[in-house]
């Protein structure tokens, strides 16, 4: 049986006639470069994440540059964000001349713990203390941050809230939905992503209109009028193409969070079933909507010769994100070193995803469970 870790043809064949027609309006239309069809997804973005405005822009990594650009982030200033996570999290910081301050995880969730970012403030100089301009949360994997303990900590020392959650569009966390908590919330839009384009796409939502009115000037290289530039942005815009793609799948979204969050119980049943609650440790749903971009397992040992084996029995999986940021070559700079944030590099050690797609079946389900089960029982 082949299981990939992601059907995008299966999910295709739900919407193509759709598809179809909008891309041959636009085509038609010659109109290929923001325009009415994105204004008509910022509007729906905003509504469905609870969000006053929203901003269509180039990509997720662009979402979070725009925001940091937007709140003034610049050179020598200091982002607090977490090492277990898309590089683009803390590549955009360090884009803006800004130094990424890493602050380790909590094991639980793989988000930012709110209790060490207090720790981190309290252990830097006074100097260091004031350079710090923002906290950078991840809702990773399509579950949220620790909100109420960061945005405490943000009002407390006066920083701004930039959320990265690209990872989880309608995820929620109380009664509010991610994305809405900080000045900024950030979106991609990647195929892979629970709410995909056909290329790449993203989206910032803000409840300020006048960082509205400032994030749509930035993603035209800062001009307002044409031809006049008082800021210097870049070029964030996102394609009337994309913007029609997701338009029509944010209709299908509520129905595909939910198969996935099914396939997510399904999954714990049949570990239980198995009697693998040894060696693996399933998603803690701690917030009030996990929606599961991923499904992540956590397994106790052979976590790289399971996934060879899983590979060669068909089965899609992958691993996020085998090497923590603050040992990437590329922030050696920032004096980092292995050891110094043990549960991001337990996490990236020991972590799986497995397919959790929508169209996902039972019996695809009980054949990665099985083969799982199989694996461990020929190596203990």
């Amino acid at each position: 049986m082949q299981v990939p870790l992601l059907d995008l043809k299966a999910q295709y064949a739900t919407i193509s006639d759709e598809c179809i027609r909008v891309t041959r309006e636009i085509y038609e239309s010659q109109y290929f470069i923001l325009g009415p069809y994105v204004e008509a997804l910022e509007k729906e973005v905003a509504s469905y994440c609870g969000a006053s405005y929203a901003v269509g822009v180039s990509s997720g990594t662009d979402a979070l540059l725009i925001s940091l650009m937007a709140a003034g982030v610049g050179q020598g200033d200091r982002v607090i964000t977490t090492p277990y996570t898309f590089f683009a999290t803390a590549g955009s910081i360090a884009r803006t001349g800004a130094i990424p301050v890493f602050v380790d995880i909590s094991p639980d969730t793989y988000n930012l713990s709110a209790q060490r970012v207090n720790a981190t403030l309290e252990q830097m100089t006074p100097t260091e203390r004031k350079s710090v301009k923002g906290i950078m949360p991840v809702h990773l994997y399509g579950q949220c941050a620790d909100m109420d303990g960061i945005m405490e900590i943000a009002r407390a020392h006066d920083l701004v809230i930039i959320e990265d959650a690209a990872q989880a569009i309608g995820s929620e966390y109380g009664e509010k939905r991610a994305g809405t908590f900080g000045e900024f919330g950030c979106f991609s839009f990647f195929p892979s992503k629970n709410l995909g384009c056909f290329g790449d796409g993203g989206m910032v939502t803000t409840d300020s209109q006048e960082q509205y009115e400032f994030l749509k000037i930035l993603r035209v290289h800062g001009s307002d009028p044409k031809y006049y530039h008082r800021f210097i942005g870049g070029n964030f815009r996102l394609d009337a193409l994309q913007a029609a793609i997701v338009s029509i799948k944010l209709k299908h979204l509520d129905n595909w969070t939910r198969a996935r969050r099914e396939n997510a119980d399904t999954y714990r049943r049949l570990f239980e079933q198995a009697g693998l609650g040894d060696v693996v440790t399933c998603p803690v749903e701690k917030e009030k909507r996990h929606i599961y971009n991923q499904f992540v397992i956590s397994l106790v040992n052979r976590r790289d010769e399971l996934k060879a084996f899983l590979n060669e029995s068909g089965i899609g999986c992958e691993i996020y994100y085998p090497v923590p940021l603050h040992v990437q070559d590329c922030f050696n700079y920032l004096g980092y070193g292995k050891g110094d944030f043990p549960e991001s590099e337990f996490a990236a050690e020991h972590t799986l995803a497995l397919p959790i797609y929508p169209e996902l079946t039972e019996s695809q389900q009980e054949f990665v469970v099985d083969r799982i089960r199989h694996f461990y029982a020929n190596s203990l």
